[in-house]
């Protein structure tokens, strides 16, 4: 049996407001962005990893009752969520490219585990490492 993870997902406060980052800001392409009443199924890929979606749900019905939904947004808000992880070729130049573009990072490029990496949060507070690879 052969088995793959196609989609991953993370919360987001507006799904607006995380579908322009991850498309204006980050370079990512817009997969699936379907409604189903008030329930939006929206995903987003980098362009040159076509076989992984991520998924930017925002909490509340039909998954979530009406406290689950705000205590998940005081999480992601608060960065409780575990960080994901970007890799790019040049950490520097993808940090400084980003930057541009308006990301707000919360480190910059460091030299460490014989690698570089910096940090930033997404508008909802998801925390996203980016290593150079």
């Amino acid at each position: 049996m052969t088995q793959s993870v196609n989609v991953a997902g993370l919360y987001v406060r507006d799904q607006d407001e995380a579908l322009a980052f991850y498309v204006d800001q980050l370079g990512f392409v817009v997969h699936t962005d379907v409604r189903n009443g008030d329930y939006r199924w929206l995903t987003v890929q980098a362009a040159d990893q076509p076989s992984f979606q991520l998924g930017l749900f925002k909490p509340g019905p039909p998954l979530h009752d009406a406290a689950t939904a705000q205590t998940l947004n005081q999480m992601v808000a608060k960065g409780a969520m575990p960080a994901l992880v970007l890799h790019v070729d040049d950490c520097r130049a993808a940090w400084e490219r980003l930057r541009k573009n308006g990301v707000e990072f919360t480190q910059e490029p460091v030299a460490r585990y014989g690698t570089v990496d910096a940090g930033f949060r997404d508008p909802s507070g998801n925390g996203w490492k980016m290593v150079q690879r």
